[in-house]
């Protein structure tokens, strides 16, 4: 038994001391690899190593030499291409902001129908910035109850032209109580200006029941910054009036097709109309937010809920029956083709 145990624990403190040898080995060969890679040369070789490969050490620093040149040459050429790079890419052109909606902006001046490289007549391929287009856009068509007042609402534009000049036609139609309230008609002539605004000039006939009148407009109309929808337009009328008629909307993503519109409406005159029942300064602001539901891109249903305050020598102007304040609920389709 006592023989037993005591060769037990000389095998076991032989396989310890075996287990330390080898890791110690194990370091001092990562050691040395270090230094080779931090030296650049071949670790040094045992005598008899060196006697039977004669010539090792030089052959090593022959590898180290070549090595040294790749690299050197590696370097070189990385460094001409990126210099070539840089090149290429300052002698791109890069095309300003303000004509990328322009179809001839990367032909500098050149038609395809006429001047030297004009083609002969026959068949040929039309391109979208050639091509007319139109279309029928109704942004309110909607039933609108109030306290006292029932209305229908419509608001909406035909057009033809391109993505650069559009010819439309522009109506605004309000019924109160089965009576025509005021029904304006806008001929317009847009013209982009800029990747995200138009410019608008156009006339306007506005029918009521008071009386009629004829405006001069111009407008800007555009996306602006964080994806707010502008429309300002500026009338001049008859006997020096004047109208700024401010719109703005934002369209705020619940789902990929459920979508909650809050909506500004801001009107201001230059002058008193008593006879149109329009008082001089700011005249109606209309804030609401209109929730509609996509079945379709081109056709959409909403509800939703306006505020009407009028200010000024506005609400001085109001008939007994009617409120500076008032609260809409409102129903409507949105669509397009």
């Amino acid at each position: 038994m006592k023989y037993s145990l005591v060769v037990s624990l000389g095998v076991s403190l032989a396989l310890q001391a075996n287990a330390v040898a080898q890791t110690h080995d194990h370091s001092a060969q990562e050691e040395a690899a270090a230094q080779h890679s931090q030296h650049g040369s071949a670790p040094a070789a045992t005598p008899a190593s060196a006697a039977q490969m004669p010539g090792h050490q030089a052959h090593g620093d022959h590898n180290a030499a070549s090595h040294d040149n790749v690299t050197a040459e590696a370097g070189t050429i990385d460094h001409e291409a990126m210099q070539m790079n840089m090149n290429m890419d300052m002698a791109m052109p890069v095309q300003q902001p303000g004509s990328l909606r322009d179809p001839h902006a990367y032909s500098d001046g050149f038609e395809r129908g006429s001047g030297e490289y004009a083609l002969a007549n026959g068949s040929r391929f039309s391109l979208a910035d050639e091509t007319y287009f139109s279309g029928l856009w109704v942004d309110r068509f909607e039933y609108v109850e109030s306290h006292d007042t029932d209305a229908t609402e419509f608001e909406g534009h035909a057009w033809i032209g391109d993505s650069y000049t559009r010819y439309m036609l522009r109506s605004e139609v309000e019924i109160i109580n089965d009576s025509l309230e005021v029904a304006e008609i806008d001929l317009l002539y847009s013209r982009a200006i800029s990747p995200f605004w138009d410019i608008r000039l156009g006339v306007r006939r506005e029918v009521s029941e008071e009386d009629d009148r004829n405006w001069a407009s111009i407008g800007l109309v555009g996306l602006a910054p964080y994806w707010f929808e502008v429309d300002a337009s500026l009338f001049l009328g008859e006997n020096g009036n004047s109208l700024l008629d401010i719109e703005a909307e934002y369209d705020l993503l619940v789902t990929q097709r459920l979508v909650i519109q809050p909506r500004l409406d801001v009107h201001a005159y230059g002058k008193t109309d008593e006879v149109m029942r329009q008082g001089a300064g700011l005249s109606t602001v209309k804030a609401g937010f209109r929730m509609r539901y996509e079945f379709d891109r081109q056709l959409a249903p909403y509800f939703g809920v306006e505020r009407v305050v009028k200010y000024g020598r506005t609400a001085d102007l109001l008939l007994p029956d009617e409120n500076r304040e008032d609260t809409h609920w409102l129903v409507g389709l949105k669509f397009w083709f």
